[in-house]
């Protein structure tokens, strides 16, 4: 498959490259850039804790159409999701005081 070549790039520069196909071997073999070049790209460092903890990490069962539209809203899903329990919970409070 033939790349289009980018307009910044000249027609010489562009043919003096030669960057063989990723085959699956390829891939098996490749590995991450911080074991190639440590100096460039330092390992990543596992992120840290909370500095003010304030969720639990907990599993729960829910319906699977619930969980298919809270993830079909794309990106922050699960904090919106807890965002409408919030507002049951505060519902049933008002409920419990009356």
């Amino acid at each position: 498959m033939e790349k289009k070549k980018p307009d910044h790039i000249s027609q010489e520069d562009w043919d003096a490259v030669d960057v063989p196909e990723w085959t699956d071997e390829r891939f098996r073999r490749a590995r991450p850039a911080h074991e190639v070049l440590p100096d460039i790209f330092p390992k990543p460092r596992p992120r840290g804790p909370q500095k003010t903890p304030t969720k639990v990490q907990t599993t729960i069962r829910l319906d699977s159409d619930v969980i298919a539209h809270f993830r079909s809203t794309g990106a922050g899903w699960q904090s919106r999701l807890n965002e409408m329990l919030r507002r049951g919970v505060a519902q049933e409070k008002k409920r419990a005081q009356k």
